[in-house]
């Protein structure tokens, strides 16, 4: 059974380059990975910050927030601090 993966970004340079390196690694035999790009789907944000997403990019696998590097907080892409 595939556990199911979403990663979330702001399309920013550190966010497009844990995409392509991190995202595009795992296994799609064991993975379902979903790529939410804020920029598209900014009605997701409250969805990512209620499973625990502080700053992007990261992942949530299996319900667990994952935090990679930092490009941008939630804070931030709300549009407060």
């Amino acid at each position: 059974m595939r556990k199911k993966v979403v990663f979330y970004h702001a399309g920013c340079k550190v966010c497009v380059s844990a995409e392509q390196q991190l995202a595009v690694a795992l296994d799609p035999a064991k993975f379902d990975v979903e790529v939410v790009n804020f920029a598209d789907a900014p009605g997701r944000i409250d969805e990512a910050e209620k499973a625990g997403v502080v700053s992007v990019p990261a992942f949530v696998i299996g319900g667990t927030p994952f935090h990679i590097n930092f490009g941008a907080s939630m804070a931030d892409l709300k549009g407060g601090a």
